[in-house]
């Protein structure tokens, strides 16, 4: 592996068997696998990263603000515009509404294809499109 190249990412919430289902749709449709399982806590890997979403009993809060600091959001390569696309129009049945509506899918600035979704305990999601080729 290369030095730097992220290794996990844990993510400490409140509802584990919510998150394991607006997670593990998200991840399963983005490439990712289950990865382990153990009481508290899930996993989903792709290639030598994975995620983890656990609901230790170490952590002082059921609610998560990403409004305040820590984790604002989580961005995934999402692949072409169609697939930001699919995903965003099937979020919702899955526990993701979209945010920033009115400015989807350039949220993010002039040139910047994404789709940001947010679940229920306020965990935000970016799912950023691959830049069109050349040309096209």
């Amino acid at each position: 592996m290369s030095a730097g190249a992220p290794h996990h990412v844990e993510v400490w919430v409140g509802d584990l068997e919510r998150a394991e289902a607006d997670f593990g749709w998200l991840l399963g449709a983005l490439g990712y696998v289950p990865f382990q399982r153990w009481e508290g806590g899930r996993s989903w890997a792709l290639g030598s990263f994975y995620l983890v979403v656990e609901a230790s009993p170490a952590r002082t809060s059921d609610v998560h603000d990403r409004l305040r600091p820590g984790l604002n959001h989580l961005a995934f390569h999402a692949g072409d515009r169609a697939a930001v696309d699919a995903l965003a129009a099937e979020a919702p049945a899955h526990g993701w509404r979209l945010l920033f509506a009115d400015r989807h899918p350039y949220a993010g600035g002039e040139g910047h294809y994404a789709a940001y979704l947010e679940n229920a305990d306020g965990f935000e999601v970016e799912l950023v499109a691959d830049p069109p080729s050349r040309g096209a």
